[in-house]
């Protein structure tokens, strides 16, 4: 009998691939348990009318009216739902950020990170635009904003990945991330805006998590492997 050896080893290669993969995934377990809700939560708001999601979406806000009826449930829910319904973009995001993340932190000290950005952050800018209402700065219909996803979960660990890396490579990093989040900032001054900005000081100040997690990241060392 004749053996397709092509198609054998390109099954064999795919097989590897997959077990690569499965580990990677195993080694993340807490990115990826979150990124199947959020695919999940996106197929379902797929099937909703634009009123009916609308009003479903701003029921599991973070916004004032809801944090002052029932802060925890919406705190916790307003992490499960992605506004605007693209769910692959979050995918690479996760794996590019929360997956390294939690690999280097462990699971524990990862979600200390993604739960400290995302309540505090929260907390926090919906206070500013709170002041801003009773001030005269901002309508009173700003109570029932939408404000609901993930991004300041990811800003928060993205910011915490700085201390991956080794001094003084890990500056020009920082330095990127302040620019990168202070600018929209400056530019619009929206609560979501200073929501984000917080979230990368958060995970700044997460440093003390950090330690003895294993040697950082040197570029320098990378680059030298790379030239043989």
């Amino acid at each position: 009998m004749r053996i397709d050896r092509g198609a054998a080893d390109g099954r064999r290669g795919a097989g590897t691939y997959l077990r690569r993969a499965g580990t990677y995934i195993r080694s993340a377990p807490g990115t990826y348990i979150w990124l199947s809700i959020l695919f999940v939560t996106t197929v379902a708001l797929h099937h909703m009318s634009p009123d009916f999601e609308a009003d479903f979406l701003r029921q599991r806000s973070t916004n004032i009216h809801e944090l002052s009826d029932n802060p925890v449930r919406v705190l916790i829910s307003s992490a499960m739902w992605i506004d605007g319904g693209l769910w692959l973009p979050y995918a690479v995001l996760y794996t590019l950020f929360h997956a390294q993340a939690e690999r280097w932190l462990g699971t524990a000290r990862w979600l200390v990170v993604c739960v400290a950005a995302h309540v505090l952050a929260s907390l926090i800018s919906e206070g500013v635009l709170m002041a801003a209402i009773r001030r005269g700065a901002a309508p009173h219909s700003a109570v029932d904003t939408l404000d609901i996803g993930v991004s300041y979960a990811l800003a928060g660990v993205i910011a915490v990945l700085a201390y991956r890396i080794v001094a003084p490579w890990r500056y020009p990093y920082m330095a990127m991330l302040l620019v990168l989040y202070g600018l929209p900032l400056l530019i619009g001054r929206t609560f979501t805006d200073f929501g984000h900005f917080i979230s990368v000081l958060i995970g700044l100040a997460c440093c003390p998590l950090v330690r003895g997690r294993g040697k950082a990241w040197n570029p320098k060392e990378t680059l030298a492997a790379l030239r043989g």
